[in-house]
């Protein structure tokens, strides 16, 4: 079968990893695609939001599935418009996309259906949200209702830290119209887990765990990005925490999306937050994350092309998914001033050391340059991931890895997976 993968960084290159391994797939495209990409894929230069060029494209070559890895595409309706096409597509509508595309939808709809999240009220106006803030309990956090990379998220210390963040989010427009609406949310404490599953509109089959370290720096410290690095399983995710959340998390939203006319097929990425109360949503995403992909993807031992078709069936309680008894780390490595500003443009060295098995290298931000050499093109560049007999094995030979290639001011957190040695 033909397959085409919609998206052009990490996440998508563990994804066509993945499909290239499924005996039943002969053809793989990309689009756009990235320089690590196109050793398995044949990349093709349509941007992720060109929806005529995307189901142009998928009906000339016969596509047979179209996953769509990035959240954009997804909020916007692509798959509604493959849908009318006839087209086979892996991946939410857009009415069940909000899920992710609106903090206030996915918070109404928990509070609606009993789902544990933090205390929270949605703003529609700078005077509005100053009001609320005048009784608010500090910290607090600050959210963009709408996509935002990933970073519409603030932590406010102080009241005139709130002040300045409704300024950024809603007057000065940071994230567009993202911060038209926003949701101020009571501040909650513990360790954070992301959980990653597959839906079919009614059954929900959880992936392994993960454990994403967003902050630029080590300990935790500087801007929050789009993640430095991941671990899987994650240590806090105990037998204890998946039985709660099976129970009073995961059936109870893609019910609740069901009954409200939104039935969720794709993936559903669960952000939580194991507080002293149990465990909270944080958010909900609608696609893989990134870097959760790269950790989770390498360890999964199902097809992912049977995972995927049983979702769109409605068959996935037919499915019997695995996941290998190991562990798996991904450092990234990233360009010198990341999230903020950098150069881009370097060539990188001794990329043909991975063997695809125990070590991988997930291309982010790479592209050809005129001369056919892969150069950087991205804050996040690379995504080195191994595996292991557990992860203590897998960071060290993630970080072992890290050594093989280079690029000037190549950059990277040195204590992904500190989480291993405090549990």
């Amino acid at each position: 079968m033909k397959v085409l993968v919609i998206g052009s960084g990490g996440r998508e290159h563990a994804i066509v990893t993945s499909v290239a391994k499924s005996p039943k797939v002969d053809k793989i495209y990309c689009a756009p695609g990235n320089a690590g990409i196109a050793a398995l894929a044949e990349c093709v230069p349509i941007g992720a939001m060109e929806f005529d060029k995307l189901t142009a494209f998928a009906e000339e070559k016969k596509i047979d599935l179209t996953i769509v890895g990035m959240d954009d595409p997804l909020v916007g309706g692509i798959v509604d418009a493959f849908e009318a096409k006839g087209l086979r597509v892996f991946g939410p509508r857009k009415n069940a996309a909000i899920l992710e595309g609106s903090k206030a939808f996915s918070k109404d709809l928990m509070k609606k259906y009993g789902i544990p999240t933090a205390e929270y009220a949605v703003m529609h106006s700078p005077e509005e949200a100053r009001e609320y803030l005048k009784t608010a309990k500090f910290p607090i956090v600050l959210k963009a209702d709408g996509l935002a990379l990933g970073k519409g998220v603030l932590i406010c210390e102080t009241p005139s830290e709130a002040d300045a963040g409704v300024k950024e989010l809603m007057e000065d427009r940071k994230f567009g119209a993202s911060g038209d609406e926003i949701v101020i949310e009571e501040f909650m404490t513990g360790p954070e887990v992301s959980v990653l599953s597959f839906v079919d509109g009614k059954t929900v089959k959880i992936m392994a765990s993960a454990m994403d370290h967003k902050r630029a720096k080590d300990g935790d410290q500087g801007l929050n990005t789009g993640g430095m690095g991941n671990i899987s399983p994650a240590p806090y995710y105990t037998a204890e925490v998946d039985a709660f959340c099976k129970e009073h998390i995961y059936q109870k939203t893609v019910d609740a999306m069901a009954a409200e006319g939104r039935p969720f097929k794709g993936v559903i990425f669960f952000g939580l937050m194991l507080t002293p109360d149990g465990p909270k949503v944080l958010e909900y995403n609608c696609r893989f994350g990134d870097p959760e992909a790269q950790v989770v993807l390498p360890r999964m031992e199902t097809d992912i092309i049977d995972v995927m078709e049983a979702c769109i069936d409605g068959t996935l309680d037919q499915v019997d998914l695995k996941f290998a008894d190991n562990a798996a780390v991904c450092v990234v490595l990233a360009s010198d001033g990341y999230p903020v500003s950098y150069e881009k443009g370097f060539p990188i060295s001794d990329l043909d050391k991975f063997d695809g098995k125990e070590y991988f290298c997930f291309h982010a931000g790479t592209k050809f340059d005129e001369k056919g050499t892969i150069v950087t093109n991205g804050g996040r560049v690379l995504g080195i991931t191994a595996l292991g007999k557990d992860l203590r094995d897998a960071r060290a030979k993630a970080y072992a890895a890290t050594e093989w290639v280079d690029f000037k001011n190549k950059y990277m957190r040195h204590d992904i997976g500190h989480a291993i040695d405090e549990v």
